[in-house]
């Protein structure tokens, strides 16, 4: 069924050396999208008309733009038009920090404004000033709502990031087409097992996450 192909040589440790490609670039992009995400979607909350509509035409440029026309315009035109010398990685992280920031500053939003009207009246009720009712009464339930979503951000952004294959990067995916490619005639079902593989590696990438997310729900539900 192809596996033999894995334990040819170092193909196996190839593999792994792709994953953590791909989760190095995913893990610098998801530091940087998590930091500015947070503090951009607080500023869309302050209903300042300038700062809000170039947030609204930054957000809906990047969800209408595919990612792999991002990569495509900021590793090759970016580099033509402005003369950087732009790596192949540091465009990808480029890419996925504008993707993910944009999804991160949208998530506060949404959890900024589902917090109901009544909570802020209750607080000033109870005479706590702004500071304490963002503190003590805001801020934790925020909490409640953003972190699982934002680890279903990180977790599509790690698998996003066999899209950096496109632009020359020896990631997971690239490994196992080369893969593939050494061992056409000697394996003719090298496709099957090394994909299979690969299957395995991103589940076992993303499955705790995603656990993580689940039990961080269930727990702030009790």
């Amino acid at each position: 069924m192809g596996f033999e192909v894995l334990w040819k040589g170092k193909n196996l440790i190839r593999l792994l050396g792709g994953l953590g490609v791909a989760m190095k670039i995913s893990l610098i992009s998801v530091v940087i999208s998590l930091t500015l995400g947070i503090l951009l979607g607080m500023l869309m909350t302050l209903k300042q008309p300038l700062a809000n509509a170039f947030m609204r035409v930054y957000l809906e440029f990047i969800r209408i733009m595919p990612q792999m026309v991002l990569l495509f315009l900021v590793f090759f035109g970016v580099t033509k038009i402005s003369g950087w010398n732009l790596s192949s990685e540091a465009s990808s992280i480029i890419v996925f920090s504008l993707w993910g920031t944009a999804e991160m500053a949208d998530l506060v939003r949404g959890c900024f404004f589902s917090i109901p009207a009544i909570q802020y009246e209750s607080s000033k009720a109870l005479g706590l000033n702004r500071l304490q009712t963002y503190v003590y009464v805001i801020i934790p339930q925020i909490a409640r709502r953003l972190v699982p979503l934002s680890i279903n951000l990180i977790t599509r952004m790690i698998k996003t990031t066999s899209l950096v294959m496109m632009i020359g990067i020896v990631e997971v995916l690239k490994t196992g087409q080369q893969i593939i490619e050494a061992n056409r005639k000697t394996s003719p079902n090298a496709a099957f097992g090394v994909f299979a593989a690969i299957f395995i590696l991103y589940f076992l990438a993303c499955y705790p996450i995603g656990r993580l997310a689940g039990y961080l729900e269930k727990r702030w539900e009790n």
